[in-house]
């Protein structure tokens, strides 16, 4: 069921008059319409579908199957003729976002040989992938000049069809992917290439493009950038955070990488200060534990609860105890909600397994851990209190404590 295609007689068409020629549902249960003719752009070449309304109801996807363009609607539509109205802004947003990246595209091709291998248009950003390994700073602006110099000579763009045999007539910048129904859009003197997508008809309806990054990917390079309205975004968006950081740095434009550097440096400095004192804060606590601690005719047991330390801390008072101490055992146990968190340590000159103590204890409370001989860890669920599992471990490990 062939539909008329308004976007590609002129893409400029924003509201068209028509009837339904179908309404159906697809196998996910959407509901659909294929039209007489449509200005709506289906999904496809990289550019995503149109949106807007039929009879004022949503159109929130256009696709084209098996040769029907499908107009996805909110709810059915019961009248054969229709008034449709595209979303002017989504539309030119992206004819010139499309436009845009045929020129950047014939830019890094025309100067270095960099060839595009795929393009992506974005919400807010668009890319490019460069069948390069690397692009330096330098490449990246002088390709950006060229492409907005085509820009402001404002040359025209212009699609047209053509037969298999009008080709050698054009550079094209590519291969083609089709050998019928093949449509050019060519900015003369610079960019011949196959598209089945929306363009303005002058490249200074771009406006501008603005290389925003580019990272490693694979084998390719791929270049985020945007072009016309988006750039005027971004810029706006980027000068509000520069205005906020201004304000939160004390401290001009040309001075906040400076003054963001300061501030790290603080609070690198801060942050090992607190480690620290943390860490002296463990120690008092250590020697307070062992204060405490039990002495058995085999070693010095400390026992201890906790409600919500971490592991980290957990590990460190451990460690301190029986790394500073001999025949010291040390038993913690944290409670944190419904779940049990353990660690078992001992002193060198004591005999005793802590991996094969922990492994014999954790499935006790359908728990998973590990570490070694001298140090182990691990957690599970809140079966027993923790006083009764520090009873197991305790037992675990042999006779009962001789007080």
């Amino acid at each position: 069921m062939t539909t008329e295609k308004l976007y590609y007689q002129d893409p400029y068409i924003r509201s068209f008059s028509t009837h339904i020629l179908q309404s159906e549902k697809d196998e996910k249960g959407r509901f659909y319409v294929v039209l007489d003719k449509t200005a709506f752009y289906p999904t496809g070449g990289g550019q995503p579908h149109d949106t807007g309304t039929i009879n004022d109801v949503y159109v929130y996807d256009v696709e084209e199957v098996e040769g029907e363009v499908r107009h996805f609607i909110d709810t059915p539509i019961e009248e054969k003729e229709c008034y449709g109205e595209i979303n002017w802004v989504r539309r030119f947003d992206h004819m010139q976002q499309h436009a845009g990246q045929h020129i950047l595209s014939a830019a890094f091709e025309e100067i270095y040989g960099y060839k595009t291998i795929s393009f992506h248009l974005g919400k807010d950003t668009c890319t490019i992938d460069l069948e390069v390994s690397t692009i330096i700073e330098e490449e990246a602006k002088r390709v950006e000049e060229r492409a907005n110099t085509i820009i402001l000579e404002n040359r025209p763009i212009e699609a047209r069809w053509i037969t298999k045999d009008e080709l050698s007539k054009f550079p094209l910048r590519k291969a083609l992917s089709v050998t019928e129904n093949i449509r050019l859009v060519m900015i003369p003197d610079f960019d011949y290439n196959g598209c089945g997508g929306t363009h303005p008809n002058a490249s200074g309806k771009v406006s501008s493009i603005k290389i925003l990054h580019w990272e490693k990917q694979k084998k390719s390079i791929r270049v985020h950038f945007v072009c016309g309205n988006r750039v005027l975004k971004q810029l706006h968006e980027k000068h509000s955070v520069i205005q906020r950081l201004n304000a939160l740095l004390n401290a001009p434009q040309e001075d906040l990488e400076t003054a963001a550097n300061r501030v790290l440096e603080q609070q690198k400095n801060l942050e090992k200060t607190i480690d620290e004192l943390k860490m002296e804060l463990l120690i008092q606590e250590a020697h307070k534990l062992i204060d405490q601690e039990i002495i058995t005719n085999r070693y010095r047991l400390v026992q201890k609860v906790y409600t919500d330390r971490t592991m980290a801390e957990l590990q460190k008072l451990a460690k301190n105890m029986t790394q500073t101490f001999d025949s010291m055992l040390v038993l913690l146990v944290n409670e944190k909600d419904t779940k049990l968190q353990v660690v078992c340590a001992r002193s060198k000159d004591i005999d005793i397994n802590m991996k094969e103590l922990i492994t014999c204890i954790l499935p006790k409370i359908n728990g998973k851990g590990g570490g070694s001989e001298t140090i182990a860890q691990g957690g599970g669920d809140k079966i027993l209190s923790s006083e009764a599992l520090i009873e197991k471990m305790i037992e675990a490990i042999g006779a009962p404590p001789n007080v």
